[in-house]
């Protein structure tokens, strides 16, 4: 008997004694109206049970001859009540008891219960999510399993839906489907329902269909299930913390406890199942014994090893122009080659998410494609099944933020990650494009002495390795404190002391947050050391005399907030006196801190800029802030101690924004940084496209041409930058030392620079090559987001890896795999059976 049947069956039972109990007082009190109208009630529910029963076990089921006994001395006892007979109520409650008794010890002895489980994929190539867990429901002799693809629709820009789509046919072929239709819900009331889709109505792309939202078919379920339908090498996104089904699900199944604090924190411990991914089942069964190729697959795959192009979603929208510049190189460099197949597989929605997000660029997509189907470059992949294409792959090429990556990571093939900016082949020295990011280091003597470059290394001749991971951003800015140097972390949550021959010391902040981004920048003031959160829940202060850490929870909202585009920001940063000033990136408001007791206070300016700031900046000895917008061209002069506010909002003829990335007109981000020369503030364009100069006395603004070249684009992918340049003012009281220095972010070129004289003097900054290259990393544990890689640089190309060419480790597949599985619970192949034992176990429970 199906489980919930025979839950159903045992609630009647309950029913029926309790009609008992009312049919012994109501003969107890002469009621015989109220006895017989209750006798009659338990005549019809026992012959509903006897049907019910009789439909899931058949004819002469021994349960349903015990109800029919039971009817009988129903009936009985109806006569002699109706007949106004004498009879003793407790005996005849006692016989009524008895006999439910012996149907009730029959229901649970006699009938086997049997578990209904159903599985709702909406896309056949997310089929590997769920799969593994019904096989082992389908290994289990007491549950029948359904699998019931459910239709989706791609979304309009404007949020309507438009073409269904209905994958039931595009299933493996030994998976048996059930049409939607076919399926009561409310009838059959399935005991778990497992599904994959987790965003209901909230997804601008697609939505299924909207009878199969999470909080519709929790009502018909005792157990809803919700498994990602991504696996991940190491984080997660921002996006997937708060989904609708997570609120209707009775369980999420996370790939490892490691994940938990991706998730909502209100959301209850228990809900959070840290028993891996079904989609590691699969690819570990499948690479075991891959499938064979599709025919038209193996004249171009012989005697050739298969790349596996993977075109993402997430890259296409983060640098749409660039994306596909990357994806006509990646086409070039395997045009005509004789010795590698190309196997492109673009993400199943990337074409909807052109259409929704991205249709100005469709076209050049389009093209691109049918470039690479006339071109007959490699294999082109629509089947649904990514898993099977994995099996017959050799490597991976592609994007790191994309579960297909740990697909690949625990099946032990390698992995090179693909920078989607870089379009050409590196020339001489592109390097300097990727190694140099922003002002090299200066000491207290104000020479440059070192860069922290990529790869979390310290060094202009190479000096030392930051983190055990070769790449993660795992810190930034370096400090100098009581004659010792601090570096502080972005992405890592500790602080090093470095000493003569590398790190010193490692001081250890709590553990609070598992994805990348931990901190947004830092600010120091005589002991102190500020970190400033970006995703850490808390300002963090070192007081590097008494070695003592503070951390400040509050008011963070302040200086931490979502613009109108619905991205992150955190405004800008300032320490002046004794002050540290935090300002919101999306209103008027400043955090003000005391820097040695734990007073904060909330500051409101007074002006018209309400968008936010996203820099601040001043000379260490006066009381004014110079405020840079987030939104808008007024600058905000502020002296927080009188409230006095002064704006500049004469902006030159000619001052414009444009979006970096996406290249339309804009108000944002104007300005990137701030100089001083007396009377003089020079800003720094961010996404401006000009150097302006405020004269502080007849507030006239104008334009200030720099006295070098200034590229006004980057020059290749390897010179990408957010802003066009940066200006800052550098100064060391004690040793009566400052200069204003310009960095040129499309050439990587910094300079001093002599308001007075109008003249820039470059600040020589020099590696040597071949040592650069000698630490090139090559194959190793990138990350914690991405456990073991190979990513593309100027010294490491994407021709240099199909061609064979070591530089760095070599790929090593026992680490590969050792690295990967720290990031996946039961990443043995038992992940399925798991995930279907506890809840049938859980199901006990109820």
């Amino acid at each position: 008997m199906r489980r919930h049947n025979k839950k159903i069956a045992r609630d009647y039972i309950g029913l029926l004694g309790q009609a008992h109990e009312a049919v012994k007082k109501a003969l107890e009190s002469k009621k015989t109206e109220t006895a017989l109208d209750l006798l009659g009630q338990c005549q019809e529910a026992a012959i509903q049970l006897g049907n019910l029963i009789e439909e899931e076990e058949g004819e002469g089921f021994v349960t349903v001859g015990l109800l029919e006994d039971y009817c009988e001395l129903v009936f009985q006892v109806y006569t002699l009540v109706s007949q106004e007979q004498t009879l003793n109520p407790n005996k005849s409650y006692k016989q009524l008891r008895a006999q439910i008794i012996k149907v009730q010890n029959s229901i649970h002895r006699d009938t086997k219960e049997r578990l209904e489980v159903v599985f709702l994929p909406y896309k056949a190539s997310m089929w590997d999510s769920l799969e593994s867990v019904w096989m082992a429901a389908e290994q289990d002799e007491n549950c029948d399993a359904y699998v019931i693809p459910i239709p989706y629709f791609d979304k309009n820009p404007d949020g309507t839906v438009k073409e269904m789509h209905y994958e039931a046919d595009e299933f493996p072929k030994y998976v048996t489907v059930t049409g939607y239709e076919e399926y009561d819900f409310q009838e059959r009331h399935p005991d778990m329902v497992f599904i994959h889709n987790p965003y209901d109505d909230h997804n601008y792309v697609t939505s299924v269909h909207p009878y199969f939202y999470s909080y519709h078919i929790k009502q018909y379920t005792d157990l809803l299930v919700y498994i990602p339908y991504f696996s991940t090498a190491g984080g997660m996104s921002e996006g997937q913390m708060q989904c609708p089904a997570y609120y209707s699900a009775d369980y999420i199944i996370m790939q490892a406890e490691k994940y938990r604090k991706f998730y909502d924190p209100e959301l209850p411990k228990g809900k959070l199942l840290p028993l891996g991914s079904p989609k590691f089942d699969r690819v570990m069964r499948l690479c075991q014994n891959p499938p064979e190729a599709p025919e038209e697959w193996k004249e171009k795959m012989r005697g050739k090893k298969v790349y596996f192009y993977n075109t993402s979603i997430n890259g296409m929208l983060g640098n749409t122009k660039y994306f596909l510049k990357k994806m006509e190189y990646v086409f070039r460099c395997f045009e005509g080659r004789e010795d590698a197949c190309l196997l492109w597989r673009p993400h199943p929605l990337l074409e909807s998410t052109f259409e929704s997000l991205r249709k100005e660029y469709k076209p050049v997509y389009d093209t691109l494609k049918r470039y690479f189907l006339t071109k007959n470059i490699g294999i082109y992949d629509e089947t649904p099944d990514i898993t099977d294409t994995i099996a017959l792959s050799d490597a991976y090429i592609g994007d790191a933020a994309t579960s297909v990556t740990s697909l690949f990571g625990l099946a032990g093939k390698p992995l090179f990650i693909l920078n989607n900016e870089i379009y050409n082949a590196p020339e001489e020295e592109d390097y300097r494009g990727q190694i140099i990011r922003g002002f090299p280091q200066f000491d207290l003597e104000g020479k440059e002495t070192f860069y922290l470059t990529q790869g979390n290394k310290l060094q202009y001749h190479y000096f030392c390795d930051l983190s055990e991971y070769a790449y993660g951003n795992y810190y930034g800015a370096i400090v100098c404190i009581g004659g010792k140097k601090y570096v502080c972390p972005i992405c890592a949550q500790d602080i090093l002391v470095l000493g003569e021959d590398g790190v010193e010391r490692k001081i250890v902040l709590r553990q609070e947050v598992e994805q990348a981004g931990a901190f947004y920048t830092a600010a120091m003031a005589e002991e102190f050391l500020f970190l400033i959160p970006n995703w850490y829940p808390a300002i963090v202060r070192y007081d590097a005399k008494k070695d003592e850490i503070v951390y400040y929870r509050d008011h963070l909202d302040v200086f931490i907030g979502m613009g109108a585009d619905g991205e992150r920001r955190v405004g800008g940063v300032r320490m002046q006196k004794d002050k540290l000033y935090l300002a919101s990136p999306v209103d008027n408001r400043v955090l003000v801190m005391d820097i040695r007791s734990k007073e904060q206070q909330v500051v409101t300016i007074s002006g018209t800029n309400k968008g936010g700031w996203m820099g601040i900046a001043g000379l260490p000895n006066e009381d004014e802030l110079w405020m840079l917008p987030f939104e808008g061209y007024v600058i905000t002069r502020w002296n927080p101690a009188t409230g006095e506010v002064t704006e500049y909002s004469n902006i030159p003829e000619g001052f414009g924004c444009i979006h970096p990335i996406h290249g339309y007109a804009c108000m944002e981000r104007p300005f990137n940084g701030a100089a001083f020369d007396g009377d003089k503030v020079y800003l720094s364009p961010g996404w401006g496209n000009m150097y302006l100069c405020i004269d502080r006395k007849s507030e006239e603004i104008t334009e200030w041409k720099p006295p070098v070249e200034m590229p006004t684009e980057p020059k290749n992918g390897y010179f990408m930058a957010w802003a066009h340049g940066a200006l800052g003012y550098l100064v060391d009281e004690q040793l009566d030392w400052k200069a204003n220095v310009l960095f040129s972010y499309y050439d990587r070129k910094s300079y001093y620079v002599d308001f007075k004289e109008n003249i820039c003097t470059e600040i020589e900054v020099t590696f040597d090559k071949e040592e650069l290259q000698a630490h090139e990393p090559g194959f190793c544990e990138d990350s914690q987001w991405l456990q073991y890689a190979c990513s593309e640089n100027a010294f490491y190309s994407l021709e240099d890896f199909l061609d064979g060419k070591e530089i760095g480790a070599p790929f090593d597949k026992k680490r590969q795999m050792r690295a990967f599985g720290e990031i996946a619970a039961n990443h043995d192949g038992t992940c399925g059976e798991k995930i279907y034992e506890f809840m049938r176990k859980e199901l006990g429970k109820r």
